[in-house]
């Protein structure tokens, strides 16, 4: 447990705590910028390619819409889906230490909602990875082929 601990403490970056007001802060606002915040960061890709893949299951509606309707999907993708944000969930918690899983589990329901809001915006300020090529459906779909 320490070992994996240690190694997961030592891939996060670390956000510049000036900007954070640490000492005032609650519990949840706390562990949302020393925990949350550097998770999502290092998490950002795998959220990107999560979300990439649940538009195109979605019939690909997201790619056709403007701009400033993107936005307003991923979040209701994120607050709707249930399924979806529990894979996303899933992606951030997975990389919780023991202890830091022990502190979640007390204040699930209000760290979630900070969790979930913070992967909004990291999603919706990464709108120019989700650009529509037509070979990532051919590689999604060779890709299911091989694992199969």
């Amino acid at each position: 447990m320490i070992l994996r601990d240690s190694l997961l403490n030592k891939m996060r970056p670390k956000i510049e705590t000036r900007f954070l007001k640490i000492k005032n802060s609650s519990s949840e606002e706390s562990f949302q910028n020393i925990v949350l915040r550097p998770i999502i960061k290092v998490q950002t890709q795998l959220l990107v390619e999560a979300f990439k893949k649940y538009a195109l299951a979605h019939k690909g509606v997201f790619y056709k819409l403007r701009p400033e309707k993107k936005s307003i999907y991923i979040e209701n993708s994120i607050k709707k889906d249930q399924k979806f944000r529990n894979f996303l969930k899933g992606i951030i918690i997975g990389m919780f230490t023991v202890e830091e899983y022990n502190l979640y589990k007390l204040n699930s329901s209000s760290l979630n909602k900070r969790m979930m809001n913070l992967v909004y915006k990291r999603l919706s300020e990464n709108l120019q990875l989700f650009e529509y090529r037509e070979d990532d459906k051919t590689n999604s779909h060779s890709k299911n082929q091989i694992s199969q």
